[in-house]
C-alpha cells in the first residue's frame, strides 16, 4: 500500500439552488461559464450581453460530485479533501454532513474527512452562496461606503452600492476600467481527496542566504506532518549532490531546516543578462530505512534586492540581479480572461513568451487580478521574466474589521508559501494606487476621497488600511519570504512610514505611475519631461484588428459611438480620446476598419516614445512598465497583445525598443537631432554607427559615420547631426533619416527618425512587392518596396505572429520576417501586406525627386 496518495475529484454537476435539474460543470471553472457552455446563457461577451447577464451574481449556485475511492487511497489512516480555490462564499457537506464554510476565493482550504468518507458513492456538495447577497448586509452594518470607485455597481444594477472590498474575491470581477463586470462563482481551482500514513512531506522552501557565482549557501525548510513518533531521516538530492538530516519524527506538524552549501552554482538570470538556470530539489522521508513520503520543488540560485539608496538624484530604485543592476522592462500583466478558468497552460505560455521575445525582463501582477495559477510562474522562470507581484488589492479603501484582518493574513500566507520557491518573484507590493488616491497627510493631493469622510471616519479608514498594508502584509513576508522585499503600495516614495513620504509626490524616489498622457490629454513629448525614478505604469489605449472586433461587434455596429463599441470601451470617454489624439498626431482614417489600424499605430508610437525616453534616462530612471501587456476580454483597451492572443503594433514596437542594444533620436533644437545608442548588455563591444538622409522614394542624399564604443549598461549620445547635412534641400515631409549600428560588421540595430508627425508627411503610394517561401528554419517572408511604405501590416489567414510587423520599408532596406504558427512546419493560407496609405482618406499623389537633390559620398564623422 502507498503511504500517500492524492486524487481529483471528477464527475460535476450543478444547478440553481431553487431548480431540481442537475446540468454537467467542469471543474475548475464558474457558474458563468457552465451556464455557457449548456446552451443556458449567450455569449458573455457578443454585443451588449453583458447587461444581461447581471442576474447570475444574484443567486445561490450548487455544486456536487459523486467519487468511489480507490482502495490504496481509502485504507490510508488519514485523509483531507483539499480545496485549491473556491470563489467565494461556500458551504459544503460531505455524505450529508456539514464539514466546512469558506469566504476568500484567495485561500486554499482543508479539512480531515477520514470519519465520513465511505469506499463508494461519496456526495460532495458545495452550495455557493450569492457574493452579492451576502456583502449586502455588510455595507449595511457598516453604516457608510468605502471608495472603489473601479467596482461598475451600476451595471451590476446596485445603483452606488460598492460590494467589492468586503469580498476577498477578484476585484476586475467587479468591473474595471478596462474590463466587463461578471461576479463570478464556483470552484476555480482543483479539488482533491489526499491521504498518507505515518508521515508526510507538507511543503519544502528553499531559502537563499548567499548566492554567487563562487557558492550558494542555503537551507532547506521542510515541513513534515506526523502520525508517528521515532527517528527519521531527510534526504535532499539534486544535480549530483546529496545532503542528510537525521530527525526526530513527533506526532502533529514539524518543521526541520537542513542546512547545506553548493560551490560553483549555475545562477538564474532575467531575460537579457544570462541564463534563467534551474534546480530541481528532490527530498526524501524515511524511517527504518522504508520510504515514507517525497517531494520535489525547482527553483533557481539568485540574489534579488530592491536598491532604494540616497544617490546624486535623491533616492534611487532598480532591482539588483546577482549584484548587478538591473534596468526593468516590461509590462502590466492582467487575468487572462474574465473567466480566469478559461485560461489555458497554452496561453499562459503564450504570453510569457511573447514577453520574452519582445525583450523584456519583468512583468507586474497587478494588484485586482488573481494571484495566478502555478503554470504562469514556472513559466516565468523558465524565460527569465522578473515578476513585481502585488497582492490582490486595488484603488479602494478596505474594511478593517478583525475577521477580514484575520482572512487577509492566512490568504497572504498561503499565496507567499506557495509562490515563494520561484526565483522569478522580484518583489511584494501590498496594493495598486490606494496610498496614492487616499493620501492621508496631504489635504491637496490624492482622488478626493478622504474629504468625503468626518475627520474620525477618516482616522478609522486610514488605520484600517495601515493595519492591512504595514502591518500584517509586511510581517507574512518577513516571516515567510524575508529574502524578497516589500513595498507597501505603487506608486510611493519611500518603504518607511512616516508622515513625509505620504506627503510627498516627486519624481525623485519610489515608483510613479504617469498618466498625463491619455487621462489628461497630455502630448507624447511629455513622456520625455516627465520622469521617474521608476515607471511602474503608463499607457495608451487602441482598437484590436478588425477580425476581433467582429468577434463582439456585427456590421451595424461598426461605429466609434455604437452601443456596442461603447460597452466595449470602459474607459469613460476612451474613444473620443483616441479620436482626438489620432487628430493630433495621425493622417485621417477613411472607414473604421482604417480607424483600427490607425489607432493601434498611434498607441504603438506613444509606448516608443515613453520607452525610449525612460531608457535614456538611465540611470536615473531604472525600469518602464506599461499599462498593459493582456486582455480579459476582446475590447478596445490599452493592451499590447489583445485577447484572442494577437500582436498589436504597440507589440512589435515594444519588441524593438527593449532590445538590449538600441539606437533612439530626440531633436535636441529645431533641424537639430541627437542620436543616442542605448545599452542594457553587460558585454564590452566597438562598434559603428551609421546615419543615412534619404528622400521617400530611396535616394541616398547624406552618410555620415562613427565608431561606437560600448563598455557597459550606458547611454551614448551623438549629437549636432542637422538636417542641412543630412537631407540637404528636400523637404522634411519628404524625408526622412535612417541610423544603423553595426557591431562587427553585422547589423544589430535599425531606426528611422521623421522630421514632422505622421499626420504631416508627404507619402508616396508604394508598390510592394511580397515574396514568401520555407526553409529548414520555417516559414519566411521577403518585401521590397519602390518608394516608402509606411507601416507595413502584414496579416495571414492563419494564426500565428510575424518575426517582425508594422514597420516602415524603403527601397534600400528589403524586409525579411519569419511567421510562426500554432502547427508547426505549416504554411499560413494567405500573407497580405498593406501600408498606412491604403487606409487614409484622402489619396496620396505620386512625388518625383525635386530636380538638383544628390547623394553625397563623402564619409562626414559626427560633430
Amino acid at each position: 500500500m502507498r503511504n500517500d496518495y492524492s486524487m481529483n475529484l471528477e464527475n460535476w454537476e450543478f444547478k440553481l439552488k431553487q431548480e431540481d435539474r442537475w446540468l454537467p460543470a467542469h471543474v475548475p471553472g464558474c457558474i458563468h461559464t457552465d451556464l455557457w457552455e449548456n446552451g443556458v446563457i449567450p455569449d458573455p461577451f457578443y454585443g451588449t450581453n453583458e447587461r444581461n447577464l447581471q442576474w447570475i451574481d444574484k443567486e445561490d449556485w450548487e455544486y456536487k460530485s459523486v467519487f468511489d475511492i480507490p482502495e490504496d487511497l481509502f485504507l490510508l489512516p488519514q485523509l483531507e479533501l483539499v480545496f485549491d480555490g473556491l470563489d467565494t462564499y461556500a458551504d459544503i457537506w460531505l455524505n450529508g454532513k456539514f464539514i466546512l464554510s469558506v469566504d476568500n476565493m484567495f485561500r486554499e482550504w482543508r479539512k480531515d474527512v477520514k470519519p465520513w468518507l465511505k469506499h463508494q458513492d461519496n456526495l460532495l456538495f458545495i452550495k455557493f452562496r450569492s457574493p452579492i447577497m451576502e456583502d449586502l448586509p455588510k455595507l449595511k452594518q457598516l453604516g457608510y461606503s468605502l471608495p472603489a470607485i473601479n467596482d461598475q455597481s451600476e451595471v451590476g444594477e446596485l445603483e452606488d452600492q460598492k460590494l467589492s472590498v468586503f469580498a476577498r474575491k477578484a476585484p476586475y470581477h467587479y468591473g474595471w476600467d478596462w474590463g466587463p463586470r461578471f461576479v463570478t462563482s464556483g470552484i476555480w481551482r482543483n479539488v482533491r481527496l489526499e491521504g498518507w500514513s505515518e508521515a508526510v512531506i507538507s511543503d519544502i522552501h528553499i531559502q537563499q542566504h548567499e548566492v554567487s557565482n563562487q557558492s550558494a549557501t542555503l537551507t532547506a525548510v521542510i515541513q513534515v506532518k506526523s502520525d508517528t513518533s521515532g527517528q527519521g531521516l531527510i534526504e535532499l538530492t539534486t544535480d549530483n549532490h546529496a545532503w542528510s538530516l537525521e530527525i526526530a519524527l513527533e506526532k502533529g506538524e514539524q518543521t526541520y531546516e537542513l542546512n547545506f552549501e553548493m560551490n560553483e552554482p549555475k545562477l538564474w538570470w532575467c531575460n537579457g543578462l544570462g541564463d534563467p538556470n534551474l534546480y530541481q530539489f528532490h527530498v526524501e522521508l524515511s524511517k527504518n530505512e522504508i520510504p515514507l513520503s517525497h517531494k520535489t520543488v525547482k527553483t533557481g540560485l539568485r540574489t534579488i534586492k530592491l536598491i532604494t539608496d540616497p544617490d546624486a538624484f535623491g533616492t534611487s530604485f532598480y532591482f539588483e540581479l546577482n549584484g548587478v543592476p538591473v534596468f526593468a522592462k516590461g509590462a502590466n500583466h492582467i487575468p487572462n480572461d474574465s473567466f480566469i478558468t478559461r485560461v489555458t497552460e497554452e496561453r499562459y505560455r503564450q504570453e510569457i513568451q511573447s514577453a520574452a521575445e519582445s525583450n523584456m525582463n519583468m512583468l507586474r501582477v497587478w494588484g485586482g487580478g488573481v494571484y495566478e495559477a502555478d503554470t504562469f510562474y514556472n513559466l516565468c522562470d523558465e524565460y527569465g521574466i522578473m515578476i513585481w507581484q502585488d497582492f490582490m488589492f486595488a484603488c479602494s479603501m478596505y474594511p478593517g474589521d478583525q475577521p477580514f484582518l484575520d482572512s487577509v493574513r492566512l490568504e497572504a500566507e498561503d499565496n507567499v508559501r506557495r509562490l515563494r520557491n520561484h526565483p522569478c518573484i522580484a518583489l511584494w507590493c501590498g496594493n495598486n494606487e490606494i496610498d496614492m488616491a487616499w493620501s492621508h497627510y496631504d489635504e491637496a493631493s490624492g482622488w478626493g476621497w478622504k474629504q468625503k469622510y468626518s475627520a474620525e471616519l477618516r482616522e478609522k479608514i486610514w488605520q484600517d488600511y495601515v493595519a492591512l498594508f504595514h502591518r500584517i502584509l509586511p510581517e507574512v513576508i518577513q516571516q515567510l519570504a524575508p529574502e524578497i522585499a516589500y513595498w507597501p503600495s505603487s506608486p510611493l516614495c519611500s518603504a518607511s512610514f512616516d508622515e513625509q513620504m505620504h506627503a510627498r509626490h516627486t519624481s525623485t524616489a519610489g515608483d510613479v505611475h504617469y498618466w498625463g498622457v491619455w487621462h489628461t490629454g497630455a502630448s507624447f513629448d511629455s513622456y520625455r519631461t516627465h520622469q521617474a525614478r521608476f515607471m511602474s505604469e503608463y499607457g495608451f489605449q487602441s482598437f484590436p484588428e478588425y477580425r476581433t472586433v467582429q468577434t463582439y461587434a456585427s456590421e451595424k455596429d461598426m461605429e466609434l459611438e455604437s452601443e456596442v463599441m461603447l460597452a466595449h470601451q470602459r474607459s469613460g470617454g476612451g474613444n473620443q480620446l483616441i479620436l482626438t489624439y489620432m487628430q493630433q498626431y495621425m493622417p485621417e482614417a477613411k472607414d473604421m476598419e482604417s480607424f483600427l489600424y490607425m489607432s493601434q499605430i498611434l498607441q504603438a508610437e506613444a509606448i516608443q516614445t515613453a520607452i525610449e525616453s525612460h531608457r535614456s534616462n538611465k540611470p536615473f530612471c531604472m525600469g518602464s512598465l506599461y499599462w498593459q501587456m493582456n486582455d480579459c476580454w476582446p475590447a478596445a483597451s490599452w493592451s499590447g497583445i489583445d485577447y484572442y492572443g494577437r500582436w498589436k503594433a504597440l507589440q512589435y514596437a515594444v519588441k524593438r525598443s527593449f532590445q538590449d542594444l538600441r539606437i533612439v533620436f530626440e531633436e535636441s533644437a529645431p533641424g537639430k537631432l541627437d542620436v543616442r545608442v542605448l545599452s542594457d548588455s553587460v558585454v564590452h563591444s566597438k562598434g559603428e554607427l551609421i546615419v543615412e538622409g534619404y528622400d521617400f522614394h530611396g535616394n541616398l542624399m547624406s552618410r555620415i559615420g562613427t565608431e561606437v564604443i560600448i563598455q557597459q549598461p550606458s547611454v551614448n549620445v551623438y549629437t549636432a547631426l542637422l538636417a542641412a547635412d543630412l537631407i540637404g534641400s528636400v523637404q522634411p515631409s519628404k524625408s526622412v533619416v535612417i541610423a544603423k549600428l553595426l557591431i562587427n560588421g553585422e547589423e544589430v540595430d535599425r531606426n528611422i527618425h521623421y522630421w514632422v508627425p505622421t499626420k504631416d508627411l508627404d507619402l508616396p503610394s508604394p508598390v510592394v512587392k511580397l515574396t514568401q517561401g520555407q526553409d529548414e528554419n520555417g516559414i519566411w517572408v521577403r518585401l521590397e518596396s519602390d518608394r516608402l511604405a509606411k507601416q507595413v501590416w502584414l496579416s495571414s489567414e492563419s494564426e500565428g505572429r510575424f518575426s517582425d510587423n508594422y514597420f516602415d520599408l524603403l527601397p534600400a532596406y528589403p524586409v525579411t520576417v519569419r511567421f510562426s504558427t500554432d502547427i508547426p512546419g505549416s504554411l499560413p493560407s494567405k500573407i497580405t501586406a498593406h501600408s498606412m496609405v491604403d487606409y487614409l482618406k484622402i489619396e496620396r499623389n505620386e512625388h518625383s525627386l525635386p530636380e538638383g537633390e544628390y547623394i553625397d559620398e563623402r564619409q562626414q564623422s559626427f560633430k
